[in-house]
């Protein structure tokens, strides 16, 4: 049974972070920069689990690319990218408008705006992988109203916030758990819906391949794909260039009609934008977010699973 939460503690994290970003926004963007990679150096010395994570994970992904010292210098780009990262997401407010974003984001080809502005339902299907919040971030600034599917942070204070930061030009926040009504919503008036892709879901995830090994993953873009004829956009935002300039480019378009009546249909669409954002992350890997164990959960040996099933079929029973 999980501790129960305390408030004080939850609302003097929130007022530290408030403080930290307040501080933040207050320095010119290239001092924030200058205190990303302070904090990349940092992080990279201090959290040793993350870092040995992201070396075991790149040592799987890409077998024999990489001596030790480049794992290693990867694994410094990483932290460099995300911390930088931070620094942007903090300072996207004050420097992107309506009439400046071209400078921040190029949209190499018109499938991204197709899809926008199509009648028919759509979902947006990227990865931990460049800027992903600057995509969504100059679509609301276009006038396109998103909405996005996120698990809820565990502290409501820094939840509530973030919220509103990701709702400040327009696109609405769906929570993972308790709001199917309104994911359904949005699909039947044929709406846009974004999700992040490349989580971990846990031993009852659906194991599709993922840089070579089984990798558990949510099913519920290929279900409701399928059920509510929804067009799924993978799509990614690496960086091209100093100090913030990204490219979106679309890196696969499933149509959910090329599966009817296959028997396998939900798992050759989860193997199709899986396979999506593993293209993606070898164009840029130290953009994409090793530090996480996307491989955390295995499928289990046959055996093992047969009498797992077995015992659920006698509890329904």
């Amino acid at each position: 049974m999980a501790k129960p939460r305390s408030q004080v503690t939850d609302y003097l994290v929130y007022l530290a972070v408030r403080f930290l970003v307040c501080a933040l926004q207050a320095l010119s963007f290239e001092a924030a920069r200058t205190v990303g990679r302070g904090l990349a150096w940092l992080a990279y010395r201090i959290d040793k689990r993350h870092r040995l994570a992201a070396g075991d994970n790149l040592r799987h992904a890409f077998p024999g690319r990489y001596a030790d010292g480049e794992i290693d210098r990867l694994v410094r780009s990483v932290y460099r990218h995300f911390c930088n990262l931070l620094m942007e997401i903090i300072h996207l407010p004050r420097m992107l408008h309506p009439y400046n974003w071209r400078q921040f984001m190029e949209l190499a080809d018109g499938k991204v705006v197709d899809a926008m502005l199509s009648d028919q339902p759509t979902m947006l299907v990227t990865g931990h992988i460049g800027n992903w919040e600057l995509s969504s971030y100059v679509l609301g600034l276009l006038g396109f109203r998103t909405h996005a599917i996120a698990r809820p942070l565990d502290n409501p204070y820094l939840d509530a916030y973030l919220h509103r930061f990701r709702e400040a030009t327009g696109q609405k926040i769906l929570s993972k758990h308790g709001d199917f009504e309104r994911i359904r919503e949005v699909l039947t008036s044929g709406g846009v819906l974004g999700t992040l892709a490349d989580q971990d879901a846990g031993g009852r995830g659906l194991f599709v391949d993922f840089f070579g090994r089984p990798a558990s993953t949510h099913k519920a873009v290929a279900i409701l794909a399928l059920e509510y004829r929804v067009t799924s956009v993978v799509i990614g935002a690496y960086k091209v260039a100093e100090p913030m300039r990204y490219r979106a480019v679309v890196e696969d378009v499933i149509r959910p009609d090329e599966y009817d009546g296959r028997p396998d249909a939900i798992k050759a669409i989860t193997q199709r934008f899986t396979s999506g954002i593993e293209r993606l992350a070898r164009r840029a890997p130290e953009q994409y977010f090793w530090l996480h164990r996307r491989w955390k959960h295995q499928p289990l040996p046959r055996k093992v699973q047969r009498s797992k099933d077995e015992a659920r079929q006698k509890e329904v029973a």
